[in-house]
């Protein structure tokens, strides 16, 4: 088996979003949620109602991304809604430690998300505390945003923390990636892929997980 795929739901119809879900839930090994709050990014997207609609309707374990303020206020209402693994951004509240220990408290795993302005260094005193951190190749916010090629070099910084730390951790990437860049996101030592606009607005969403899969499989397989 490949690196994990995350297909991000932002980018679904979600007049169909369970349909949606079923078509490439044989692809998917989570489900990734972006929720957002129309303050910490300038989108607004959805809470904890549609995803405990999302966990009814699926057996795939959900990756929630909050993109929000005041994550402490909010990790228990998305944990009962089902969230299997939580992740919030660095610098979207003041005791990030706290909301780690809450977050593992409630049987959820725990990560942290850096956007490109944050810089690595600031995660480095958490990695032994989490179980993955997301890197953002795009400004959070908005789906369907080219990925910045740049960000692919903080995987590996990442992973060398943990490292010298003695810990492993995963590292997901999201935004931007596409099955074009997809050999590029893997070479970067990424153990998770985010893809949202290159399986949902293609002309056969299932058809396009299922590409993706293979390449993901086949990757894993060459190595």
């Amino acid at each position: 088996m490949g690196a994990m795929l995350a297909p991000s739901v932002l980018n679904a119809d979600f007049a169909r979003l369970g349909e949606e879900i079923a078509s490439i839930e044989p692809f998917s090994d989570l489900i990734h949620l972006d929720i957002m709050d129309g303050h910490f990014v300038p989108n607004l997207t959805f809470g904890p109602v549609v995803v405990g609609a999302v966990k009814n309707v699926t057996a795939v374990p959900l990756d929630c991304h909050l993109m929000i303020y005041n994550p402490p206020e909010w990790v228990e209402a998305f944990a009962e809604a089902g969230a299997d693994r939580i992740s919030f951004h660095v610098r979207s509240c003041r005791d990030m430690e706290s909301v780690i220990r809450a977050i593992r408290n409630l049987e959820v795993s725990p990560g942290l998300a850096i956007s490109p302005e944050v810089p690595v260094f600031e995660l480095k005193p958490y990695l032994g505390m989490v179980d993955f951190v997301v890197v953002m190749c795009v400004y959070p916010g908005f789906g369907g945003q080219k990925l910045m090629p740049e960000m692919l070099a903080r995987v590996g910084a990442i992973k060398r923390d943990a490292e010298e730390l003695g810990v492993a951790v995963e590292v997901e990437v999201d935004g931007g990636v596409k099955e074009e860049n997809l050999l590029q996101v893997l070479k970067a030592g990424t153990d998770t892929v985010v893809v949202g606009s290159s399986i949902f607005e293609a002309p056969d969403a299932r058809e396009a997980a299922c590409r993706i899969r293979t390449i993901l499989d086949g990757t894993r397989a060459r190595g």
